[in-house]
């Protein structure tokens, strides 16, 4: 058997089996996130995070969850709008670190009359690595999927199922 053939095989199979790759990748970016905020949320650091802003970052969490699940269960059928979706979620959780960790970075409170750093450095490090983590694992997930969209569709192309 050829390349050639064996190419042809391999994207023909892309009918039938799922995109787990892309799903397990939006799996990851999911895990990292639930790992940012576990870590921002554990803070017990006085009234700092009792605002406006932990309040929407709370609600963007469930969305991004929501959204990134959803993509991933998408993917899964090469669904190629979900490679934008994954785009745009992946774009938000680089700028989701100049938000809360940079704020809380240079910020300090008082607790128990003395002043304190809200965010020392090895927490602002790791949930820096966190969210970017994520929004590697993301951007990869929809990167692959729209690449293997691309794929299936030049191939349906060439056996004349779609035009």
């Amino acid at each position: 058997m050829t390349t050639l053939d064996e190419k042809s095989i391999a994207r023909d199979r892309m009918r039938y089996i799922k995109n787990t790759q892309s799903a397990n990748l939006c799996y990851l970016g999911i895990l990292f996130n639930v790992l940012f905020f576990v870590n921002i949320y554990k803070s017990d650091v006085g009234t700092y995070y009792y605002d406006v802003l932990i309040g929407v970052s709370i609600v963007y969490n469930l969305l991004f969850l929501l959204a990134a699940f959803l993509a991933s269960e998408s993917v899964k059928s090469y669904s190629k709008n979900y490679s934008y979706v994954l785009f745009f979620l992946g774009i938000m959780q680089i700028v989701r670190i100049f938000i809360i960790p940079m704020r809380a970075h240079g910020a300090t409170t008082i607790v128990n009359n003395e002043t304190v750093k809200v965010m020392g450095n090895g927490q602002f490090f790791t949930v820096v690595v966190y969210l970017v983590l994520s929004a590697v694992a993301i951007l990869a997930a929809g990167w692959i999927n729209l690449k293997k969209c691309n794929e299936l569709n030049a191939h349906l192309k060439e056996i004349g199922e779609i035009k």
